[in-house]
């Protein structure tokens, strides 16, 4: 592409050197990869194509001009950035066309004191793109005159080539940020899909260890598994950032609210979690939640479940979640013979938090209490 916009108005040229130049040049700019490398080729040869004692590469960046490159036989202003509005370059680019100045000093278009510390004594300021301009390439004369006809065509050629090689630069770093987010997100995906197995085979695992027939193990495995999976759309609607405790607490005890009643409150503070602590809690209610089916408050009518939390000052530090599950009007309740899955649950959820939990079977219904730290995993939204 680069070398075909070339050729219009070689014909113009010094057949002497000029077009194997700006066959080169054009080589050049096909090669690079980034604006830098764009740049470097635009420094490295606008000297030899224009003929003059000084070239300057400027990007427009926002209302600014940033003169990214220079070559020439004294300093210019590389690296430096002027006002659209009080530059050359600025004006070529707002105008869309070329600015031809045989004398700076003639032209009140020119900033004189930017231009006197210089050898500069006339210029031409090319756009890169004449349709709404992203760059610009200057050349610089150290005596008064006028360019010619040819030094303006190369110029012009030089221009349109690198308007190309900067799209060709945009484009191939838009394919390699598109490849890089693609490898991403299948490392994520990868990542995802082990843990989720990984879940999985424990709950298998552990619910078989404990189901007393193979009915009771596909009731609950299926039970768990679904939690499992309503976890997880919550997290997809979320795209799996952190998810508020509120919404995880009420997805986790959505299939529990339908016996009439029941009491179910839940309250607190806007608290986020991240996805692993997400998954960790919703389950860790669900079980909450089947075992109150089973034997606790939502196992009766007039049963009343709160679930609230809230959040404690510590001193300079970032505070502490409380968290609270408590039953009420349902049967006596007491502690089960054995460490169950829910158990389980609750203490991996307390040590991946850096906190402490504790269960009561007392009188009135199963207490349940988490106190755990603020952290990345949970923050205050």
């Amino acid at each position: 592409m680069l070398r075909a916009v070339a050729q219009d108005g070689l014909a113009e040229l010094d057949p002497r050197g000029g077009v194997s130049m700006l066959l080169e040049m054009i080589e050049a700019l096909s090669d690079a990869r980034t604006v830098v490398e764009v740049a470097a080729v635009v420094r490295t040869f606008a000297r030899r194509v224009s003929g003059a004692d000084g070239v300057t590469f400027v990007l427009r960046d926002g209302d600014e001009c940033h003169y990214l490159e220079e070559d020439a036989i004294a300093p210019l202003w590389k690296g430096r950035r002027f006002p659209m509005d009080q530059c050359i370059s600025g004006w070529v680019m707002r105008n869309g066309r070329s600015a031809v100045i045989p004398d700076i000093y003639a032209d009140p278009r020119t900033p004189q004191d930017a231009y006197r510390p210089t050898f500069v004594k006339s210029m031409v300021m090319t756009p890169v793109r004449p349709k709404d301009p992203v760059a610009a390439i200057g050349a610089y004369w150290a005596q008064v005159r006028t360019p010619s006809q040819e030094e303006m065509a190369r110029l012009q050629i030089m221009a349109r080539a690198t308007a190309t090689a900067l799209v060709n630069a945009e484009i191939y770093a838009s394919l390699s940020d598109a490849l890089e987010r693609r490898q991403f997100l299948l490392r994520e995906l990868d990542h995802r899909c082990k843990n989720t197995l990984a879940a999985v085979q424990s709950i298998a695992d552990q619910t078989l260890r404990r189901a007393p027939s193979p009915r009771r193990f596909v009731e609950a495995f299926n039970g768990r598994i679904s939690a499992l999976s309503r976890a997880h759309e919550l997290l997809t609607k979320g795209a799996w950032g952190h998810a508020a405790l509120s919404e995880v607490v009420g997805q986790a005890l959505t299939p529990f609210c339908g016996v009439g009643g029941l009491q179910i409150t839940v309250s607190g503070p806007p608290v986020a979690l991240a996805p692993e602590t997400a998954v960790a809690m919703h389950m860790t209610i669900h079980e909450l939640a089947v075992n109150a089916t089973k034997y606790g408050a939502l196992s009766v009518e007039g049963g009343r479940l709160d679930v609230a939390w809230q959040i404690d000052a510590a001193g300079d530090g970032p505070g502490f979640l409380e968290f609270r599950w408590e039953e009420g009007g349902g049967p006596p309740v007491r502690a089960p013979g054995k460490r169950g899955f829910g158990s389980r649950l609750i203490e991996g959820l307390a040590k991946e938090l850096g906190g402490e939990a504790e269960v009561a079977f007392e009188q009135e219904g199963l207490r349940f209490r988490l106190r755990a730290p603020l952290s990345s995993r949970m923050t205050l939204r």
